[in-house]
């Protein structure tokens, strides 16, 4: 940051780092478990990777239906922190859950809570940039919330492959396991604690009683403005279909790469390899947008991560899957915090949860797409190799649409960020 960091902007970047820490779970050890106890009841592997699949595109797209209407009602004077502290206890009683339940479905149904708990607190997260900080500074501290993420994540990550790996205290390696989802939620508490103590709602609509009525018209109108406003809706169409290959390699790495044969050990280390060259990339990914704008830079990463998957569909081999890895991280924080700083930029603050929770809605909604191809291919050509060959359709798709973003004619005036 050219600038020393305001307590609020720092209070908002620690969140990140301590939900990272979920997310980096949710990518690599929850699912790694979850073979685990469907192995012991008998389940086939592929049935398994198509089962875990069919499960996170259930909980996105309940996730997607709720956001826009949560995201209006946090847009009120003094509802965005009461909501984002309850979607914190949910998503923290879930993983609670996991790390006491022996059974695959119990699992998958605490996996459920706390995926729709953490993805709830995303929406107003996301939606506070806009009230820790100004205009000019969107794409830099989006960037640094990516990127201190990624590295804070790594510290109880690396707890828990410590954990996995000596076993202490006699432990087993189910009891590692659990212990390492324990560490995470103690960590994500802690980080949100400043978050909940320095950030207040600067933009907001005026309190009123009739709160959920009045959500419901705006949610209405603001369907209506979208419609009118072309580079919007074309940017969050082309958000749709990019972000859920984005999204699905990084929920199903690990599945696919058991299903390969890769050993559990190489891929955890080298998707921390992906969180490690993920921190600088995405602080280079804003210093770049300034040069060269943030849509050329999106169709960057849109184009790298059709080439990932490409190569991802042949992978047979630990060495493809830490190339893969090592790519993925060099495109992966760029794509997110640039995509949420630009969406920032061009709504009206007041409203920035309402809007954001159609950011979300498109983004979610996206999310149930990608697994539930991945899942048909499992469960059809027993193979998942197809559906990630599959995600080029979606990310070409995202690619013709973010030109047309960039061309489109908006009641907006962001014509310094159309480039």
């Amino acid at each position: 940051m050219h600038q020393k960091l305001t307590r609020p902007e720092r209070s908002w970047i620690l969140y990140d780092v301590g939900n990272s820490a979920f997310i980096l779970l949710v990518t690599t050890t929850i699912p790694l478990l979850f073979k685990g106890l469907a192995g012991a009841k008998g389940i086939d592997t592929v049935y398994a990777t198509g089962l875990w699949a069919s499960v996170t595109a259930a909980a996105v797209l309940l996730l997607a239906l709720l956001s826009p209407p949560l995201g209006a009602l946090a847009d009120y004077k003094g509802m965005k922190k009461r909501l984002f502290a309850g979607a914190l206890a949910l998503g923290l009683l879930g993983l609670g859950g996991l790390c006491v339940t022996s059974s695959p479905t119990v699992y998958l149904g605490c996996f459920i809570v706390a995926r729709l708990g953490y993805a709830a607190c995303n929406v107003f997260y996301d939606a506070m940039l806009t009230d820790v900080t100004t205009d000019d500074r969107l794409d830099m501290l989006s960037a640094a919330g990516y990127a201190w993420g990624y590295a804070g994540s790594c510290i109880p990550f690396l707890a828990g492959i410590l954990l996995l790996f000596f076993q202490p205290f006699s432990w087993t390696a189910l009891q590692s396991a659990r212990a390492s989802f324990a560490l995470t939620g103690i960590w994500w508490a802690a980080l949100a604690l400043p978050l909940l103590r320095n950030v207040r709602q600067i933009h907001c609509l005026d309190d009123r009683p009739d709160k959920m009525r009045h959500t419901l018209l705006r949610l209405r109108s603001t369907f209506h403005r979208l419609r009118q406003d072309r580079q919007l809706l074309y940017f969050l169409c082309a958000y749709f279909f990019y972000i859920d290959g984005v999204y699905t390699i990084m929920s199903l790495a690990t599945t696919y790469g058991a299903e390969a044969g890769i050993d559990q050990l190489q891929m955890l280390l080298a998707l921390l390899l992906t969180q490690l060259i993920a921190f600088p990339c995405a602080l280079l990914a804003a210093k770049a947008a300034r040069k060269w704008g943030v849509i050329r830079l999106l169709r960057l990463s849109v184009i790298a991560y059709m080439g990932i998957c490409a190569f991802g569909w042949q992978l047979r081999q630990a060495w493809q899957f830490w190339v893969l890895a090592a790519a993925v991280g060099m495109f992966q924080g760029g794509i997110q915090s640039l995509s949420r700083s630009h969406f920032g930029r061009m709504i009206p603050k007041a409203e920035a949860n309402e809007y954001f929770g159609l950011f979300d809605i498109f983004g979610k909604a996206a999310d149930f797409l990608g697994p539930a191809i991945v899942a048909f291919c499992a469960f059809v050509f027993h193979s998942s190799s197809y559906g990630i060959l599959g995600l080029l359709v979606l990310f070409a798709a995202g690619l013709w649409l973010l030109g047309k973003s960039e061309h489109a004619k908006s009641p907006s005036n962001h014509d310094a960020y159309r480039r």
